[in-house]
């Protein structure tokens, strides 16, 4: 959407320039260094050689959310911009009135009801493309992102319908989405013979390892990736990548689908898909970072090279930010990397929970949207919340993104808990339960001694060695009547120095 000339004022208080520079540099484009080189168009300034105050920080923050979510607009391109209120609104009401004077209603009950719930679904995601809020991301479009939002709360009506259904008509109301479902469906077990190199296949002894090279490795990988663009953080990723495996040991009596060999979870997926994902991951965060992100009009690049490259950069980010996570810091970010954690794996375990109680195969295209949906809300959400962390005196309140998150990911879950909870139920092997109770026995001590017990241990021996140099300032022998007289040295040296101090 096109904004007021008057709120180009922020991107000088980044770059540095005044107003008039600031318009000069156009700010849609990425301008190519044979166009623009010099180290004063960066965006972000030089640091100061002092500490900042706690106003020169939210002044920061202010100045960082303006240029991430304010879209400028230099007259090139404002038809792309604009919001185009008026003319969707003009095009669904001829869509509608076509529907009604001109189009013969079919006499068929079940595909009407299907129609009129999508015609619904379109028209309110018409409604959230042109006039919803926007989020913390601008590019390729805020349009984009005010999509998939309204796809969250579409996603999350369904979801909630689904819960209010009773196990069969729930199963069965899959059939209207796709009439191959609501059908039960064996499960996979990648277990079993667990030998790398089988000597008794003479026809093929590395049969093992091809039979678990299917389309899941790819989808590992992309994931992963995927996952370290959104986390931004090697050892967050880490951590969860190490947790699904254990879930996958600890929950493999529930679901068959966890039975894997243990060169499959500790060599293919830890250390191939998910490793490679992460380390590609993390090379193009490190691109992201060093990236110069000087943007100029599509039409004011005078070369056809330096078009082709500035509409490949509309696909990515505005400005950049560096998660610094920072989990040790205090007990707030502590506990919130926890939450983060705890929720990535709720999502990863409702992928396989889900697909299980509401009969659908892994194959199945509605398994591979949902995977797409949560790709394209997981950034925006994590944006928030990291927004929601960093500064919680500018972000008063939770994204709308990162709150949708979190109720799909807790409905899904409590769908998997009414559906099957004697699945859930079953009881969890004697050994994995203690190993669990001693992770969680590990977690809560590292909790209290760093943020309780370590702190006040800091603040005694503190407050006992302020009170030693007390007493040791006042055993210090005093001249007449405990006052101090100086000498003449050092009468003339602070002299010396009063005037030294007023020269400068």
């Amino acid at each position: 959407m096109t904004k007021p000339d008057s709120k180009r004022s922020s991107v000088a208080l980044v770059t540095g320039k005044p107003a008039n520079a600031a318009e000069e540099q156009v700010n849609n484009g990425s301008s190519d260094p044979s166009v623009s080189s010099s180290p004063h168009h960066a965006l972000t300034p030089a640091t100061p050689t002092k500490h900042k105050s706690a106003k020169q920080v939210s002044r920061d923050n202010l100045s960082r959310r303006n240029t991430e979510s304010e879209v400028f607009d230099d007259g090139t391109n404002t038809f792309f911009w604009r919001a185009h209120t008026v003319t969707v609104l003009f095009i669904l009401t001829c869509v509608l009135v076509y529907v009604t004077l001109l189009e013969e209603t079919p006499q068929d009950t079940t595909y009407n009801t299907k129609r009129g719930i999508v015609a619904s679904i379109l028209v309110f995601l018409c409604f959230g493309v042109t006039q919803a809020k926007d989020g913390p991301f601008t590019r390729p479009h805020p349009a984009y992102w005010r999509f998939w939002l309204c796809v969250s709360v579409v996603y999350e009506l369904f979801l909630i319908f689904v819960l209010f259904q009773t196990v069969r008509d729930g199963r069965q109301f899959m059939k209207y989405i796709d009439p191959k479902l609501g059908v039960a469906l064996p499960e996979r077990d990648y277990g079993g013979n667990c030998l790398i190199y089988d000597p008794g296949n003479t026809t093929d002894p590395w049969h093992n390892i091809w039979d678990k090279m299917d389309g899941f490795v790819p989808a590992h990988f992309l994931g992963w990736y995927i996952k370290t663009l959104v986390i931004r953080d090697w050892w967050m990723c880490m951590i969860i990548s190490v947790m699904f495996e254990f879930l996958e040991y600890s929950l493999e009596h529930q679901l068959p689908n966890f039975s894997e060999c243990w060169w499959d979870h500790w060599i293919m997926d830890v250390l191939v898909c998910n490793g490679l994902g992460i380390y590609a991951g993390m090379k193009t965060l490190g691109w992201l970072s060093m990236k110069p992100y000087q943007w100029q009009g599509l039409w004011n690049i005078p070369t056809y090279k330096g078009k082709i490259k500035r509409m490949a950069f509309q696909f990515t980010p505005y400005s950049w930010v560096k998660f610094e996570w920072k989990p040790a810091s205090n007990l707030r970010r502590w506990l919130a990397v926890l939450g983060i954690i705890f929720m990535f794996l709720l999502a990863e375990l409702n992928t396989f929970y889900l697909k299980f109680v509401l009969w659908m195969p892994p194959e199945h295209y509605l398994v591979l949207l949902r995977l797409v949906f949560f790709v394209n809300v997981g950034g925006v959400a994590m944006r928030e919340i990291y927004d929601f962390m960093d500064d919680p005196k500018f972000y008063r309140k939770l994204g709308q993104q990162a709150w949708l998150v979190a109720a799909i990911t807790v409905t899904e879950f409590l769908i998997v808990v009414k559906y099957d909870p004697r699945t859930i139920m079953l009881p969890i092997p004697f050994f994995v339960t203690q190993c669990w109770f001693l992770g969680i026995v590990l977690i809560l001590s590292w909790t209290l001694w760093r943020f309780f017990i370590r702190d006040i241990t800091l603040r005694y021996k503190d407050a006992r060695r302020r009170k030693q140099e007390v007493t040791g300032d006042c055993g210090r022998p005093h001249g007449n009547g405990g006052t101090a007289t100086p000498s003449g040295r050092s009468k003339l040296n602070g002299i010396s120095e009063s005037l030294r101090h007023r020269k400068s």
